[in-house]
């Protein structure tokens, strides 16, 4: 049959038609660092899915992932396009996916520290500088690619002692998450380990610590941490303007049951610019490359 030029543009209209549908039907996916164990990961992001959802006016869904390294590679390989990183993370995946951004990090993000807890059977106190009791000890910190359970810790631990963490402590381990770490410090297993101070709070307001047990000696000075890390496709997928709309719909969040899940008091804009910092420690530190 001879394809007249009003049976082609009708089809054409109606690819066109399919095509929109198909990319209306697209979910706008992210996911977050699992700096916690899975149940408080699934209790934290839901809520913050379906308020995205409501704000973008698109289908937003959080997938959960099972290591640091995990989420670096679902943004690196668009199985996502936002993501809740560290300060390490961050700067890992954005360097992996040119023309990604990001956008926005918590208040206290730009002032975190990490927490130095010892077991009570250490008889080390709160200090204003590391002891040097911490020699010798069993020491644990949280993932390998944690900036606030890893990278900043070892980095004041390597320029306070001048010597690596395996030659300082008679055994140094990784936990994988900060409530782990918690765990293994206060039921003995290591000696010391380096926590997320916010995740120490949450969890004594909770009443999950024994401070009979467990206690913070130290805390590091104050760097930029975690943050909305955002791919620089997302307006060609979605629509212009559209990752403007995701930072608004951040830095709009008021909820205090939302912001409770991070926790935080609020999200502020954020750029890559503001991570130059964590970039040089994990340069320092041998975690990174130095730039070409």
């Amino acid at each position: 049959m001879k394809m007249t030029p009003a049976l082609r543009a009708r089809l054409l209209g109606l690819m066109t038609l399919c095509l929109g549908s198909l990319a209306q039907a697209v979910p706008f996916v992210f996911t977050a660092i699992p700096d916690q164990d899975e149940r408080h990961l699934t209790e934290r992001f839901g809520k913050i899915a379906d308020y995205l959802s409501e704000k973008l006016e698109v289908e937003v869904q959080y997938i959960p992932v099972k290591s640091y390294p995990a989420a670096v590679s679902a943004f690196r390989n668009d199985q996502v396009q936002l993501a809740w990183f560290g300060g390490l993370t961050g700067v890992q995946a954005r360097e992996l996916v040119p023309g990604s951004e990001a956008i926005a990090q918590g208040v206290e993000d730009t002032e975190f520290v990490s927490y130095i807890i010892a077991h009570a059977s250490t008889g080390l106190g709160e200090s204003e500088q590391l002891p040097a009791g911490l020699a010798g000890k069993r020491f644990t910190f949280g993932d390998k690619g944690s900036t606030s359970g890893r990278l900043m810790p070892e980095f004041y631990l390597r320029q306070h002692f001048g010597q690596a963490p395996e030659r300082l402590f008679s055994r140094v381990g990784f936990s994988g998450d900060h409530n782990r770490t918690i765990s293994l410090v206060q039921s003995g297993a290591f000696e010391l380990g380096a926590v997320n101070y916010a995740v120490w709070e949450a969890e004594k307001a909770k009443g999950n610590i024994d401070e009979s047990k467990v206690g913070v000696i130290w805390a590091t000075p104050a760097y930029p941490d975690y943050q909305w890390s955002i791919r620089g496709d997302v307006d060609a997928r979605f629509g212009a303007g559209f990752k403007q709309k995701v930072q608004q719909a951040l830095l709009e969040m008021k909820d205090p049951e939302l912001l409770a899940a991070f926790p935080r008091s609020g999200f502020i804009a954020a750029s890559n610019d503001d991570y130059a910092p964590i970039r040089d420690t994990a340069v320092a530190i041998g975690i990174m490359d130095p730039e070409p």
